[in-house]
């Protein structure tokens, strides 16, 4: 049974072998016999190449119309001897009969009163009350108050500082060119009621030591007394600083101010 089948089987493929290559050889041949007779031809050899003459003595190039945007102004009529109006002008669409003045401002009982603000005070700067306090300065502007010897940090012209510019309102000020003090100027101890000033002129060496003092030079307030020995006293222990090319006694002043105490 199963030898049958297979030869059955074997002879259907035989023949659907035989039918398609059939088949595909009947399609090609169709396929020549249209293209043999569908008009395809070839020239050979080709024909000769025709050129063609274009002439463009005559032609002349078109030039664009230039078109404006916009609006202008026309007259209905135009006349040439008529001024010239310019439809847009800076001036009012209707012309004033008088002057514009508004009704002078016054007083009744619903107010219409000026009244003046009263000046304003100037405020203080808080800040230039304590200078120090924004920690920017490049001195301690505040040794003066709490510091309990002199140093450096205080300024010249200092009441408690090296006296070395200006002067000092109700402290004694030394003057000596090219020198400055050593410490600060003692000073004198009285107990005479008396208000004034005395000036002692004074002598420098190099070294800067007070080798003599003598009271009552120009500017001297006081009369001869107590005080004036006082100021020379506490003169005679003042110091300079040191300098060479200075005189070998070089004259210079202290100023003592005495107050009513």
């Amino acid at each position: 049974m199963d030898g049958q089948y297979k030869k059955d089987r074997a002879r259907q493929e035989k023949i659907s072998r035989a039918v398609g290559i059939s088949a595909a050889a009947a399609v090609h041949l169709v396929l020549l016999a249209t293209a043999l007779t569908g008009g395809l031809k070839y020239m050979y050899p080709p024909p000769q190449e025709q050129a063609m003459l274009l002439d463009f003595s005559d032609y002349e190039a078109e030039v664009p119309k230039q078109v404006k945007t916009g609006y202008e102004p026309r007259a209905e009529q135009a006349d040439p001897d008529q001024d010239i109006k310019l439809i847009q002008q800076s001036q009012a669409q209707h012309e004033g009969t008088k002057l514009n003045e508004a009704p002078e401002a016054t007083s009744d009982d619903f107010g219409d009163v000026d009244i003046k603000e009263p000046p304003r005070k100037k405020e203080i700067d808080r800040r230039a009350l304590f200078p120090a306090a924004d920690n920017k300065t490049k001195k301690d502007t505040l040794a003066a108050q709490v510091a309990d010897r002199v140093s450096d940090a205080l300024k010249a012209g200092h009441a408690q500082g090296n006296t070395k510019t200006g002067e000092t309102s109700g402290e004694p000020n030394a003057q000596l060119e090219g020198r400055t003090v050593l410490g600060t100027l003692a000073k004198p101890a009285y107990s005479t009621q008396a208000s004034g000033k005395v000036v002692v002129e004074i002598w420098v060496d190099r070294n800067g030591n007070v080798t003599s003092a003598n009271p009552g030079a120009v500017g001297t307030t006081l009369p001869p007394g107590t005080l004036w020995e006082a100021a020379k006293e506490v003169a005679l222990k003042a110091h300079f600083n040191v300098k060479s090319d200075a005189p070998e006694l070089q004259k210079g002043t202290i100023t003592y101010i005495f107050n009513l105490r």
